[in-house]
């Protein structure tokens, strides 16, 4: 194994690559013994503690190690630079739980006992009391960066062991040069030798400590391997599986090939994964296909996907899903998968990638992000702030191209992606600007709009005396049809905002328009909402309504009901429950996090407005009714019939409304 890679890393992503100089101080053919290149006896204990927040990290970094390895093995075959075969190059993980060891073995380009001495001892070539001295004045997040600067990545191998030996034995001379064994035992204190060693490459053999036998499990090594190299270039090998093979010339009586079950090695990565395939060159099936792969435990098909693939100004690869979302609350932000070449990073993208952006499912890989596991380094570097840049451009490139390729299918898929293409507009201003070419509005009727065509739908009909634009929503149909039929019954058109954001997303837009306000159908009576010139008189005079108001009063919930009077046409309900379209808001948008809980309006009671309808016949004939019994009868009746419709009326209450209706059609 070369370990060039931990120990000078390059933002860009790519491999340092310095053969180096003969060291006269390597005695060949005897065992060597020296110190580490260090001043100080405390850089083992920071790096066995501190080196990165998961220990397990210790396995990508040995993996990739070798990963690079065999990586520069072939391209100075491709240069002509190798004198004998590559051969097998697959990468093999050994667990032996009664020696208490865990080997990762390559048949890359291996080292020589002067290499062993210069990118092992060294460590990246730096005071270790430098590092040790930056490393303890910084914060968490700091710690992090400098660590990936320093290049300790073969050194996380000492946070889960108690020794840790390397073989190896270099390329060069077509394998014809002595081998070395390297040990350590988390002491500056190593040893060196020369040893007999058949093949090129490298091991390196961790032996575990009591405090980390977990990783002496193979179903543990297996999870790791599964989650940080599942799509390195390289084959790696981990234990066999079980296999039914064909048998040459044989069938069974139905003609079909005979098989046997046959033990073969376990290739636990995908060398080849879709992202790095030309978009060209992948089919629909394979999209799916690979879905499946990302999420063997996902049985919905994403919606659609955008395949990423860019060389400049930045290397950046990725595939994105849109998922199908069930219920608006079943969103999840960690399956969209980092990588930096091939090499899992993080899957808790928070930050890196715009926030919208982590609501969709798949993969990110790109040369250009840093491998380090702290995300708060990830979120400051420039590459990554450019690359989150590129994805949102992306991504409403690929939707406004949807949309203008098949707007039906996009149309039928809308109740689907609404909440991405929201989320993204209220919290991205330059997302923004690309959607509303194709952000949909959807009215009762089930018909789409563009912004631009539902304003135009509306402008004549829906300005009030003011030359506002008022547009009408519903976000229960049938918890608000009777509000919806006045509405239309007067001309008006009704939008369903249904959605979890669509609060949220109607604050955005009120922002965004001109002379516009959004206001929810049921919120007030629908002259109120869109108030023209003309005023209907009111049959009853102040008197009349002052003795409704005491009649009522003595009839329903003071604290709650608000009684104000309105003159309504004689078609609208007697009494109509509304509440403050503001206060509604914010308590709704409370309800899913922001809004009204940061202007604490959490701790206030719920209070509603009931309107009485002045001009309807039924609140006349509570002023005839000279039996006060029947006139409480009558107007708890028209009471309990408004908090029906609003979803009010509950438990003993709704019982009495019951059976007080039945004893009124006896």
């Amino acid at each position: 194994m070369y370990f060039i890679r931990t120990i000078c890393h390059q933002k860009s992503g790519g491999t340092c690559f310095d053969i180096g100089q003969p060291n006269k101080n390597f005695k060949s053919m005897t065992i060597q013994k020296g110190t580490i290149d260090i001043k100080t006896e405390n850089i083992f204990p920071i790096i066995k503690k501190f080196l990165y927040s998961d220990h397990e990290i210790f396995l990508r970094e040995l993996v990739s190690n070798a990963t690079d390895a065999t990586q520069k093995l072939k391209t100075l075959a491709s240069m002509g630079k190798l004198k004998d075969e590559l051969g097998d190059l697959t990468i093999q993980i050994e667990v032996d739980k009664k020696n208490k060891t865990l080997t990762v073995r390559d048949r890359g380009i291996g080292m020589t006992g002067e290499e062993v001495e210069k990118y092992i001892n060294q460590i990246a070539f730096s005071s270790a009391e430098e590092f040790v001295k930056k490393f303890k004045t910084k914060s968490e997040a700091e710690q992090n960066a400098i660590i990936g600067h320093f290049g300790l990545g073969f050194y996380s191998s000492f946070m889960v062991s108690e020794k840790v030996e390397i073989k190896t034995k270099t390329y060069k001379k077509g394998g014809k040069t002595k081998a070395v064994r390297w040990e350590c035992d988390g002491s500056p204190e190593y040893s060196l030798e020369e040893i007999e060693k058949q093949d090129r490459g490298t091991e390196v053999i961790l032996h575990i400590d009591k405090e980390n036998k977990e990783f002496l499990e193979e179903y543990k090594i297996k999870e790791l391997l599964n989650k940080y190299c599942k799509f390195l270039p390289v084959p790696i090998q981990f234990g066999t599986e079980k296999v039914q093979e064909p048998i040459e010339g044989e069938k069974d009586k139905d003609g079909n090939p005979k098989t046997k079950e046959i033990e073969k090695p376990f290739i636990v990565n995908n060398t080849d994964p879709l992202w790095k395939v030309k978009p060209s060159d992948a089919k629909d099936d394979d999209y799916k296909n690979f879905y499946r792969e990302l999420y063997p435990y996902t049985f919905d098909e994403p919606l659609f996907h955008i395949h990423l693939n860019v060389d400049y100004p930045f290397n950046l690869t990725g595939i994105l899903y849109f998922p199908k979302v069930k219920k608006d609350y079943e969103l999840q932000r960690n399956k969209i998968q980092l990588y930096s070449n091939q090499v899992f990073v993080t899957d808790s993208v928070e930050g890196i990638v715009p926030d919208f952006l982590t609501l969709l499912h798949g993969v990110i890989d790109s040369p250009d992000i840093p491998l380090n596991v702290s995300r708060s380094y990830l979120q400051s570097d420039q590459s990554v702030k450019k690359i989150s840049g590129y994805i949102t451009r992306k991504v409403a490139d690929k939707l406004a191209e949807l949309f203008k390729k098949d707007r039906e299918s996009f149309e039928k898929k809308w109740d689907d992606i609404k909440i991405f293409i929201e989320y993204g507009m209220i919290s991205e201003e330059k997302f923004y600007e690309k959607a509303v070419k194709f952000a949909l509005l959807k009215n009762t009727d089930g018909k789409f709009f563009t912004l631009d065509e539902y304003k135009s739908h509306i402008e004549k009909t829906q300005k009030d005396k003011d030359n506002k634009l008022v547009y009408l929503y519903a976000n229960d149909l049938d918890q608000q049809h009777a509000y919806i039929e006045t509405a239309k019954e007067r001309g008006y058109d009704v939008l369903l905002m249904d959605g979890a954001l669509d609060n949220h997303f109607v604050n955005t837009l009120e922002q965004k328009f001109a002379d516009t306000s959004f206001a929810r159908v049921d919120s007030n009576t629908i002259d109120k909402l869109i108030k023209k010139e003309e005023d209907i008189p009111s049959k009853l005079d102040e008197k009349e309504q002052e003795k409704l108001k005491e009649a009522f009063e003595r009839n329903i919930n003071k604290e709650k009901f608000n009684i104000v009077f309105e003159n309504l046409s004689e078609t609208d309900m007697p009494v109509i429950i509304m509440q403050n379209e503001f206060m509604r808001r914010m308590k709704d948008m409370e309800a899913i996090g922001g809004g009204g809980g940061m202007m604490g309006l959490g701790g206030l009671p719920e209070t509603y407005e009931m309107v009485l309808n002045t001009n309807n016949p039924l609140l006349g004939k509570v002023l005839t009714e000279k039996s006060k019994k029947k006139q409480d009868a009558l107007i708890k009746q028209m009471y309990d019939l408004a908090r029906i419709s609003k979803n009010l009326l509950k438990g003993k209450e709704l019982t009495e409304f019951v059976k007080r209706s039945i004893t009124i059609i006896e």
